[in-house]
């Protein structure tokens, strides 16, 4: 599979860069719709948030097992500390 062709744009007085209507289709992006923007290596990276969300939770399945749920386990210990702090 070859990668996609890169394609030439200006950056505007007011710092906007058009994003071409075939790499909009491509990452799925709509008019008004948020996106995620990370420099590395002097490369600038657009992302949905959607394709942001699912690579953070790609990283996390690597160090958390499958049969844990870690929000289950923020709020029980949140709801521990409200009880202690209601019982001062």
């Amino acid at each position: 599979m070859f990668p996609a062709p890169r394609i030439r744009s200006k950056v505007d007085a007011q710092g906007r860069i058009l994003i071409p209507a075939e790499q909009r289709r491509a990452l799925g992006l709509e008019p008004g719709d948020p996106v995620s923007l990370q420099v590395v290596d002097g490369e600038l990276r657009v992302m949905t948030i959607d394709e942001e969300i699912r690579k953070a939770q790609e990283l996390v399945r690597r160090y958390v097992p499958a049969d844990r749920m870690l929000s289950e386990e923020l709020i029980a210990e949140r709801r521990t500390e409200a009880r202690r702090e209601h019982a001062r």
